[in-house]
């Protein structure tokens, strides 16, 4: 008995050890059916280009600090001129646009996530949200059950006064999605949104009452619908304190996306070899689709989004 318990508990602290991507549990035709990406290894290819937009950005929202909550601590943001604060959601210099979501669409299996791929940390600071554009993922059936397994071999062995390895992987660790706190002596209230067209669905609400307090919201994330018309793609983020702190972030599949800079540059790189659609997106721009052949070498792919007027976005839900 002793030896069979052993042997699984190699089995789930070596899971535990591969990180994010559990490869050897998992089983590539299966994830393929729930729409789940299987990490392997990466290709020699690389897609670069640059996102432009088409048309004058929307001016910034002209927000006034005045009508919220803890006006005297809100109207120190370094950009705000007395109570009026400008929140810009379109950025773009000589025409290329920052902060676009450049990605691959379908891609089911290639190079691992890596320790920075679809992590998310937002930092709720000065009234105001440091990362207005992110990028997020859910974690995996196969990652959800490892965790699940290391929590009952780890209660066995303390029940036994033994030791395991501490947890590396996603689920349960806060390593995907978690919002952070950083005002002194104010009140914010992070509620996460996955939205599909004009439809949204509470994912989280969270009350952040103290500085240095933190939200560890990724098991929250298995929302998200891999496949279907209700296919999880954008990622809303709002305080119901002070409604005007807002950001947004793409939901990928697949670790191969980019996101440009002021110079609406971007790069995907470790490609396998093949035909694939390719996507720019912009939450208050839109979004456009190519299709791009990757070889061994770089392809080129340049996109155009056109501009469009700003959307007052909706009060927090109740």
């Amino acid at each position: 008995m002793k030896k069979v318990w052993l042997v699984v508990l190699t089995v789930v602290i070596s899971a535990s050890l591969m990180g994010t991507g559990f490869a050897a549990s998992y089983s590539y035709k299966k994830a393929k059916k729930k729409g789940f990406y299987t990490e392997g290894t990466a290709g020699k290819g690389s897609i670069t280009g640059v996102v432009s937009l088409k048309g004058k950005a929307p001016g910034p929202i002209m927000e006034d600090l005045s009508k919220g909550k803890n006006v005297e601590f809100c109207i120190k943001h370094p950009d705000a001129k007395g109570n009026i604060r400008p929140r810009v959601k379109v950025e773009a210099n000589g025409g290329k646009l920052k902060n676009a979501v450049v990605f691959i669409e379908e891609l089911q299996t290639g190079k691992p996530w890596g320790d920075k791929a679809g992590k998310m940390n937002f930092d709720f600071r000065n009234c105001d949200i440091d990362q207005k554009i992110g990028v997020i993922r859910r974690t995996s059936d196969e990652e959800k059950k490892a965790f699940k397994a290391y929590k009952k071999e780890k209660s066995k062995a303390e029940k036994a006064k033994k030791t395991l390895p501490p947890w590396t992987g996603l689920e349960g660790t806060g390593a995907l999605l978690t919002v952070t706190n950083n005002d002194p002596d104010i009140l914010h209230n992070p509620h996460g949104y996955s939205v599909v067209g004009a439809s949204r669905k509470t994912l989280f609400n969270k009350p952040l009452p103290s500085q240095g307090d933190v939200a560890e919201v990724t098991a929250t994330l298995k929302k998200f619908k891999a496949k279907g018309k209700k296919k999880a793609t954008h990622f809303f983020l709002q305080c119901d304190q002070h409604n005007f702190m807002e950001a947004d972030a793409r939901i990928v599949w697949n670790p191969y996306y980019s996101i440009t800079g002021a110079d609406g540059a971007f790069k995907i790189d470790g490609i396998p070899a093949g035909k694939y659609k390719v996507t720019a997106w912009q939450p208050y721009v839109g979004e456009v689709t190519q299709e791009v052949t990757v070889g061994a070498g770089a392809a080129k792919a340049n996109f155009t989004l056109k501009a469009r007027k700003l959307k007052a976005s909706p009060p927090p839900d109740k």
